[in-house]
């Protein structure tokens, strides 16, 4: 059955299935073979990759096992409750004693968590703004306020001080219902809406089955995005197959414009968790667009318009950031129809 893991140390875990476990979903058969890791620790494992059957990492939780399967668990060192500063370079658009902007670029991730414990923004932020994060909103997460998915790219702000951090906080959560607040994005979308603008208010909350995923469910939290058509694109036959909207956030939902255009029937371009019933439609692409997109290998979003209060004078500060070379790319042969 294998043995608990020393404290602080990796080990190689052997589950062999007895079919006796009540079930045969993986996470809950590592959950009875393998009680002294939590079912959420377990979970992460298997997300990561770290657990193998037949040499092949098995990701999904509910996959079904059979008896006499022999499952691999890698259980990798005890990683610090507190991050370390590392040296990440940062795309910095405006810094100060009390806030810091960056443009973040795809591939990373905002905070550690099981899967990316180093090489996030908070490890590059503890190096480049030193001890004056800490403390500052949770040991995981100093001067986060918000984030974007890894793979989303745009303007990012933390907080370098707890007056920052609060101030932040509080205007996040109002959404420029009040304030001088506004998020804006740049999402290229499958198909033509029918409208030149539109309001998606649906509420979001974890999918029912798939726990990674968000969606729109009746009793989720209040979600509203606001979304204006920019350009459309015709595909090789000359018909639309796709658009370029530019999106503002009433709120600040885990996922809220992947999962509201995808609910609409617009997912983005390259999004493999909330789009991939849309691939075919890439065949519609002329060959240029379709290379463009394979290289794109990420949700086609990108945060462009970042502005707040600023948390000590009151001044109201405004960022754009021009379209990364990634979408620029895909923009262009797009627009060509090529």
């Amino acid at each position: 059955m294998g043995q608990s893991p020393a404290p602080n140390s990796a080990q190689k875990l052997i589950v062999i299935v007895q079919g006796d476990e009540g079930s045969t979903r993986l996470d809950r058969v590592l959950a009875v073979r393998q009680p002294e890791l939590s079912r959420s620790r377990l979970k992460a494992l298997i997300l990561a990759g770290s657990v193998t059957l037949k040499g092949a990492p098995v990701r999904d939780p509910a996959y079904h096992v059979a008896s006499g399967d022999t499952i691999t668990i890698d259980v990798p060192d005890a990683a610090s409750l507190e991050p370390a500063g590392e040296e990440i370079a940062l795309n910095i658009v405006y810094e100060d004693d009390d806030i810091i902007v960056i443009d973040k670029p795809k591939g990373l991730v905002v905070h550690p968590a099981a899967g990316h414990e180093t090489g996030t923004l908070v490890n590059a932020l503890i190096a480049h703004c030193g001890a004056s994060l800490s403390g500052i909103g949770g040991i995981r997460r100093p001067g986060i306020v918000h984030r974007l998915d890894k793979d989303t790219t745009g303007l990012m702000v933390a907080a370098k001080n707890d007056r920052a951090h609060q101030s932040l906080t509080v205007q996040f959560a109002d959404h420029g219902r009040t304030g001088g607040m506004r998020r804006g994005y740049v999402a290229f979308a499958w198909d033509l809406p029918h409208r030149q603008r539109g309001t998606i208010d649906a509420p979001i909350d974890r999918h029912p089955r798939a726990r990674e995923k968000m969606a729109v469910r009746e009793g989720g939290r209040d979600a509203v995005t606001h979304w204006e058509l920019q350009e459309a694109f015709n595909g090789c036959d000359g018909r639309p197959v796709a658009a370029q909207l530019a999106c503002q956030l009433e709120t600040g939902r885990t996922h809220q414009i992947r999962v509201h255009l995808a609910y609409i029937g617009h997912p983005l371009l390259g999004d493999a968790v909330y789009g991939p019933h849309f691939k075919t439609k890439a065949s519609r692409l002329g060959p240029g667009s379709q290379t463009a997109l394979t290289a794109l290998g990420r949700q086609a979003l990108h945060a462009y318009l970042l502005a707040l209060e600023h948390p000590r004078t009151g001044a109201i500060l405004e960022w754009v950031s021009d379209l990364p070379p990634d979408l620029t790319a895909l923009r262009k042969k797009l627009r060509a129809a090529l």
